[in-house]
C-alpha cells in the first residue's frame, strides 16, 4: 500500500535541540571535544577597542575558519551559505538556528587587521599542539621535516623577467601584496648612509610575477613553470602530529633555512628537541649537517649531498684516505695532498666562500705517476675539496649505515602523506591569499585543522573501544 507523509508546518511550536542533529560519530564531535579557544580572548584583548560596538566574536570566526579547513571548503563566502545551511557546523560554531552567520567580509577585514598584528593563527596552531602534547600524541624523539610546493594566486602571464626593473607605482598604486614585498626588500637591505659596505645582491628569479611578486618561479620535473610558494613542516615521528610549520618561497636554499628556525621555536617555546632529525637529500648539505650535528647534537638520519663522486671513470675523492693528525690526504699510490706546502709568518685557514679547503698533489708526484689516466687525466695535478664540516658528513655517513636509519627513511612517508592530504582531502592545492604573510595565514589554519583531524579520530576511536568491548 502506498504510504502518504503526514503532518504539516503550521505548528506553532516545536522542541528543537541542535545537539541531538549531530550524529555521536561526527568528525566535529572529536574535534569538538579537545578543542579550546579559552586563551583566544585575552590573546587578542589589545588588539580591540574597549568603547563602540560589539564586534563579531573572533571564536566564532576562528570555528567557522577551522570548519572551512577541515572540509576543504575554500571559499569564505560559500563557508558562511555552508555554515548558515549545515547543523553540524552551526552545532560547532554555537549558533543557535535563528543566530546570524556573520558576512565574508568580516573575515578579511579581521584577517589584514587584528589577527595578522596579534598573531592569532599561531596562537591557535601552537594551543592545538599543546593539547596534543597534553594527550600524549608528541613523543619529543623524533622529527621529519620536508616541504612541498603550492602554486600561488598568481597568473602565469602576468610576469616580467627578474632581471628587468619594476615601476610597482603605476596604475592604482601597489596592491597589499607587493607593499608587503617592498617594505621585505627594504628590511634585508637598508639604505643608511652609516651602513658598511652593501650586501651582495641575491640571486635574480628568472620571473616576477607583477600580481605577488614574493611567490617564486618554479617547476616541477616534467611540468610548466608557475610561481609558488613552500609549506614547510616540522612533524613528530610518534603520531604524525604537526610541531611546527613555515611558509616560505619555493626556493630550496630558504626550504632548509626554514628548519633551524622552526626546530628552535619549538625548542624555546615547548622545550622540545629530538635527538633525530629525518629529511630528504636536499637537508644534508654540509652546513645543515654541521648545525644538526655541532649545534644542535641531534642525529641526522639524512643523506648527506654528494657532490664530489665522480661519473666518468677516474677515481672519487672517497678513495683517498684521510689523515686527521696531518691534515691531508693520501693518494692510492701513497703521495700527500696538501693544503699548503709553504711554511706562512700569518697563518692562513684556507676556507674558500664555499666554505671548503682546497688539498692539493705536487705536480712532480702526479706527472710521474702510472695512474694519472685515472685519477686527473686533463689536469697537471689532483686536487681535492673537503668541507669544513665534513666530520658532520661523515657522522651522517655512518648513520646511513645502521637499522635505525632504515626505520627512519620509512618514517618519514608521515610526513609525505600529510602533504598528500592536504592537497587532495583539503584541497590546498593553491593559494587563496597573496603574499608572504597570506601563505602563512593559510598554512598554519591547515596545519591546525590537520592536527585537529589527528586528534579527534584517533582519541575518539580510542575512547570508543573500551565501551564497545564492554556492551
Amino acid at each position: 500500500m502506498m504510504g502518504q507523509r503526514g503532518g504539516s508546518q503550521d505548528r506553532l511550536f516545536y522542541s528543537f535541540n541542535l545537539d541531538d542533529q549531530v550524529p555521536r560519530g561526527h568528525l566535529l564531535r572529536g574535534i569538538d571535544r579537545f578543542f579550546d579557544l579559552g586563551e583566544l580572548r585575552h590573546h587578542l584583548a589589545p588588539f580591540y577597542s574597549h568603547t563602540g560596538r560589539p564586534s563579531i566574536d573572533p571564536e566564532l570566526m576562528i570555528r567557522m575558519l577551522i570548519v572551512g579547513y577541515c572540509f576543504g571548503i575554500r571559499s569564505e563566502r560559500r563557508l558562511c551559505e555552508e555554515v548558515q545551511l549545515n547543523l553540524a557546523y552551526r552545532w560547532f560554531c554555537r549558533l543557535e538556528l535563528e543566530a546570524a552567520v556573520p558576512d565574508h567580509s568580516t573575515f578579511s577585514k579581521n584577517r589584514h587587521g587584528r589577527f595578522r598584528e596579534s598573531d592569532a593563527f599561531r596562537h591557535v596552531f601552537e594551543s592545538v599542539l599543546r593539547r596534543c602534547m597534553s594527550e600524549g600524541l608528541v613523543g619529543g624523539e623524533g622529527f621529519a621535516i620536508d616541504a612541498s610546493v603550492i602554486k600561488a594566486d598568481a597568473n602565469r602571464a602576468r610576469g616580467v623577467p627578474g632581471t628587468e626593473v619594476i615601476d610597482w607605482s603605476k596604475g592604482d598604486g601597489p596592491s597589499r601584496a607587493v607593499r608587503e614585498y617592498l617594505e621585505a626588500l627594504e628590511e634585508n637591505n637598508p639604505a643608511s648612509e652609516d651602513a658598511g659596505d652593501p650586501p651582495e645582491p641575491p640571486t635574480a628569479p628568472k620571473n616576477v610575477s607583477l600580481t605577488d611578486p614574493a611567490a617564486r618561479w618554479t617547476a616541477a620535473p616534467g611540468g610548466p613553470a608557475f610561481f609558488a610558494y613552500s609549506t614547510n613542516y616540522l612533524i613528530d615521528l610518534q603520531a604524525g602530529i604537526i610541531v611546527d610549520v613555515e611558509a616560505t618561497p619555493a626556493h630550496r636554499t630558504s626550504e632548509v633555512d626554514s628548519t633551524k628556525t622552526m626546530v628552535d621555536r619549538v625548542e624555546e617555546r615547548f622545550g622540545l628537541k629530538p635527538d633525530r632529525l629525518v629529511g630528504d637529500t636536499a637537508y644534508g648539505t654540509g652546513p645543515m649537517l654541521g648545525w644538526m650535528v655541532e649545534d644542535k647534537r641531534i642525529e641526522p638520519h639524512v643523506p648527506v649531498w654528494e657532490r664530489s663522486e665522480r661519473r666518468d671513470g677516474t677515481l672519487s675523492s672517497s678513495e683517498f684516505t684521510w689523515d686527521e693528525q696531518a691534515n691531508q690526504y693520501r693518494c692510492p699510490q701513497g703521495h700527500a695532498l696538501l693544503s699548503d706546502r709553504r711554511q706562512l709568518t700569518k697563518a692562513r685557514d684556507h676556507i674558500t666562500k664555499a666554505g671548503t679547503i682546497i688539498y692539493r698533489a705536487s705536480q712532480h708526484d702526479c706527472g710521474g705517476c702510472p695512474i694519472k689516466q685515472q685519477c686527473c687525466p686533463n689536469v697537471p695535478n689532483r686536487k681535492i675539496a673537503r668541507s669544513v664540516h665534513e666530520r658532520s658528513r661523515d657522522v651522517a655517513r655512518e648513520i646511513a649505515k645502521t637499522p635505525q636509519y632504515k626505520q627512519s627513511r620509512r618514517d618519514r612517508k608521515k610526513v609525505e602523506m600529510l602533504f598528500a592530504h592536504l592537497k587532495r582531502i583539503l584541497k590546498l592545492d593553491r593559494l587563496r591569499l597573496r603574499g608572504l604573510s597570506g601563505a602563512r595565514d593559510e598554512f598554519l589554519l591547515a596545519a591546525t585543522a590537520q592536527n585537529l583531524r589527528r586528534m579527534g579520530k584517533w582519541l575518539m576511536a580510542s575512547q570508543q573501544a573500551p565501551r564497545l568491548a564492554t556492551a
